[in-house]
């Protein structure tokens, strides 16, 4: 009797691990660009965060309590899943030509898996023409966007540009411009074309930079810092490019802002029309 129910156990068992809904992997969401994307803690470049880096910080370095699994089911419209893991290989100083150069875009190539999303923000070492060795020009820009997106997409992946993140830089009674050139208006031409989900934030952060004031968003978000104050700059230092981590917290805010806004197109992630 003691056996008969022993197998009666384990048979029971068996079926409920058969039927039992299998728990879903982590959505992997991958970061690729500059620096005002990029993370400077860890081993960004074996450097002290705390003592030779802060308060420098990218929008990506912020951005995964924003996919926290309360904060999900807002942005539905882009993938189903009950967990997201950023992964940041944005980095300082590289371009879409330099960041495939270097090797970085085949690492990410190669660990995609269907399912991911690429988050792509380029543009502003593209157009530092003063600096060749990084610089490139719109019609390269457009072809290394192209080629991240279709490369992603043959893995399963989902694709979604952003236009770069506006300096700065320049400002007029009040107001702040684009400091980008056509290098925003390509990332849009480029979405259009191969319909990828598209996250204006060139336009986005003109217009809440404008918001809060220049006057504010020197003194907070950017890296604009007055001697004495921090370890890593004694000296202080003057920087409309690079975020403090209210203006990298204000920049992710944006950024999840416009992924709720998305309105996906079908043929944007493979067969089954949006993620996991």
């Amino acid at each position: 009797m003691k056996k008969y129910i022993a197998v009666v156990l384990l048979l029971a068992s068996i079926a409920f691990a058969a039927f039992a809904p299998l728990k879903k992997q982590p959505v992997k969401v991958y970061l690729i660009g500059d620096s005002t994307v990029a993370d400077y803690t860890g081993d960004y470049d074996e450097k002290d965060y705390m003592t030779e880096r802060y308060p420098v910080a990218g929008w990506g370095q912020v951005f995964q309590p924003f996919l926290h699994s309360d904060s999900l089911h807002k942005i539905r419209n882009i993938f189903k899943g009950d967990s997201a893991v950023v992964v940041n290989k944005a980095r300082g100083g590289r371009s879409t030509r330099t960041f495939f150069e270097e090797g970085r875009w085949a690492e990410v190539h190669e660990a995609l898996q269907k399912g991911d999303v690429v988050m792509m923000q380029f543009g502003h070492n593209d157009a530092a023409e003063n600096k060749p060795e990084r610089y490139t020009s719109i019609q390269g820009y457009k072809e290394y966007l192209r080629l991240y997106i279709k490369q992603t997409r043959e893995k399963g992946a989902l694709p979604i540009l952003l236009t770069p993140v506006n300096r700065n830089y320049p400002w007029k009674d009040g107001k702040l411009s684009n400091v980008h050139g056509d290098y925003p208006q390509a990332v849009k031409e480029v979405a259009a074309e191969l319909k990828v989900p598209l996250i204006d934030l060139t336009q986005h952060s003109i217009d809440y930079f404008t918001s809060r004031g220049e006057a504010y968003v020197s003194s907070h978000y950017f890296m604009n810092l007055p001697a004495g104050k921090y370890k890593a700059y004694p000296e202080g230092q003057k920087d409309n490019t690079h975020f403090q981590p209210e203006g990298a917290r204000a920049v992710a805010q944006l950024v999840f802002d416009g992924l709720k806004a998305l309105a996906l197109p079908a043929s944007s992630a493979g067969e089954k029309g949006r993620i996991r």
